[in-house]
């Protein structure tokens, strides 16, 4: 009877000392679309710095399938011992449900928000072969277009989409949307002519600078510092914005000694440097620190905002 006390006192203080390892092997970061996007470039700076403190290397796994449901499901059965982690852009946790008759998971319920890690502005892009030079000269040409015009999105629900949806409606023109697998390659449609524009992170600041597609303007509430020269969309259509975040996630459930220390890892990761000018010169990217309240809220706010514009659209994946 003693042996078997003994035994499960040790089975009970060995429980969470297993969590207090944390990491005790590579820690994986899945990414919902191909290489090249905002998602894929934050993945891999921020995962670089963060191996560097947690002492485990930080695997970057690209799993672009079902507009990122797929990774989310995968990462919300792991183990919440916080060596699979989702970094996922806003889309996926406050667009998706609404957009999806079937969700695999709950991603207000199935997820744990780790931890904020950058904003982005929408930047209105159209292939450098076409007529408008100006956002008013496209919004006529896109008018008279006759049969309209075709667009690239990141998927079907996507911000990309909703983005230039809210566009067509304020401003009065109609245009085809084709959906791509990520950002990335809906950049590559737009570049080679397949499609005329696009809405795009300013991840595709290189493609702009050197001419592969012709920024017009941005969707943000306030100039990008990107791209200083180019308007934003209010200045047209007053109160027009759409910006995008991104974010790090982990499965429910996560103890808080692993939670608080990836917070930690994360937040110092984000204050250095070095990663805010590999994060500016790669992709545009601003780096976002919310406390995780802060986070939470955020959530909740656009989950809110983007049911609202969905339904109102009537905009469904499937």
């Amino acid at each position: 009877m003693a042996t078997r006390f003994v035994f499960a006192l040790v089975a009970l203080i060995a429980a969470p000392l297993a969590f207090a390892q944390f990491p005790s092997r590579p820690v994986h970061i899945l990414v919902t679309i191909p290489p090249g996007g905002a998602p894929d470039i934050v993945a891999r700076v921020v995962g670089e710095k963060i191996s560097q403190r947690l002492g485990q290397p930080v695997v970057v796994d690209n799993k672009p399938a079902a507009n990122g449901n797929a990774a989310a499901a995968e990462v919300a059965r792991a183990a919440p011992d916080g060596h699979t982690l989702l970094l996922a852009a806003d889309s996926l946790i406050t667009i998706n449900p609404h957009v999806y008759s079937s969700m695999p998971i709950d991603p207000l319920k199935d997820l744990t928000p780790i931890s904020s890690l950058v904003s982005n502005q929408f930047v209105l892009s159209i292939n450098p072969a076409l007529a408008p030079q100006t956002f008013p000269e496209f919004i006529e040409y896109a008018r008279k277009a006759n049969p309209p015009l075709a667009y690239a999105s990141g998927g079907n629900g996507s911000q990309h989409q909703l983005t230039m949806e809210m566009l067509k409606e304020r401003a009065g023109f109609d245009m085809i949307h084709v959906p791509y697998k990520g950002g990335a390659p809906a950049t590559a449609a737009t570049m080679s002519g397949e499609v005329a524009a696009l809405f795009s992170g300013t991840a595709s600041a290189p493609q702009i600078r050197a001419g592969r597609i012709r920024a017009l303007a941005v969707a943000g509430a306030k100039r990008s510092p990107t791209f200083p020269d180019l308007p934003t969309i209010g200045e047209f259509y007053p109160g027009f914005e759409n910006s995008i975040w991104l974010g790090l996630f982990g499965p429910a459930g996560m103890p808080e000694d692993v939670l608080n220390r990836l917070r930690t890892e994360v937040q110092r990761a984000l204050e250095a440097p070095e990663v805010k000018t590999s994060l500016l010169g790669k992709g545009s990217l601003e780096t976002l620190i919310l406390s995780p309240q802060e986070f939470d809220a955020l959530i909740r706010r656009d989950y809110d905002k983007y049911g609202k514009l969905i339904r109102k659209l009537g905009i469904k994946a499937d």
